[in-house]
């Protein structure tokens, strides 16, 4: 049941309210065994205070709230070592999580398949994706629009067996025992397409080599 009193919690819609209800219901059956409902709220309802003052379209945030609970969710399954598939996990981080590190992750996810985990966050998430990005990542075949701008927590920073920085400078979280790369990439905000493309090819370059690392070859 989504907790009324919670702050952000209070104004809800009847559609909003039900919405939350019924994710915490899907999450709690997804994890059964690992967390009890308390948890399953608490990851529901701070997720959508991420989004709450950001996203401008109510009825999109109990969506947004709960798929990115169930990504924190995972991450804190493997944190605390009752995930354990042996997959690797990288992530991608970058200013807006609305052009480099979406397409980083969309060319990871697509040339890794499921051999890995792949992530991706913002230190000061957007509200959309980067059309320009959508665009030249589309001509590679690439679907990338069904990803959304989003912060990162300190669960799925810690989960994270690689963490690619790309412009988040000082803002990037640093944690003991994590593998950081800082990759030197242009920002695409505000760029066409065609100036786009030189980008969308440099990281596909880019996370071509962080695949042979791992010794994953590309699909």
């Amino acid at each position: 049941m989504a907790d009324l009193t919670h702050p952000e919690l209070r104004d809800l819609s009847i559609d909003q309210d039900l919405a939350l209800r019924t994710a915490a219901v899907r999450l709690a059956s997804e994890f059964t065994g690992l967390y009890g409902p308390e948890t399953i709220e608490r990851f529901l309802h701070t997720s959508y205070d991420q989004f709450a003052t950001a996203h401008t379209v109510p009825n999109y945030l109990p969506l947004l709230a709960e798929r990115f609970a169930r990504q924190r969710l995972q991450a804190l399954a493997r944190v605390e070592g009752h995930h354990q598939d042996g997959k690797p996990v990288v992530l991608f981080l970058c200013t807006h999580n609305a052009g480099r590190s979406q397409m980083a992750l969309g060319f990871f996810t697509a040339l890794a398949g499921d051999r890995a985990v792949a992530w991706s966050g913002g230190s000061e998430p957007g509200t959309t994706i980067n059309p320009a990005a959508i665009t030249a990542m589309a001509e590679r075949g690439i679907d990338i629009t069904g990803e959304y701008p989003k912060p990162w927590t300190d669960e799925i920073v810690r989960a994270a067996d690689v963490v690619i920085a790309m412009g988040c400078g000082d803002a990037c979280p640093v944690f003991p025992g994590t593998r950081y790369e800082n990759w030197e990439v242009a920002d695409p905000d505000s760029l066409t397409p065609e100036q786009v493309r030189p980008i969308r090819d440099d990281l596909e370059r880019r996370v071509r080599t962080l695949l042979d690392q791992f010794a994953i070859p590309a699909s």
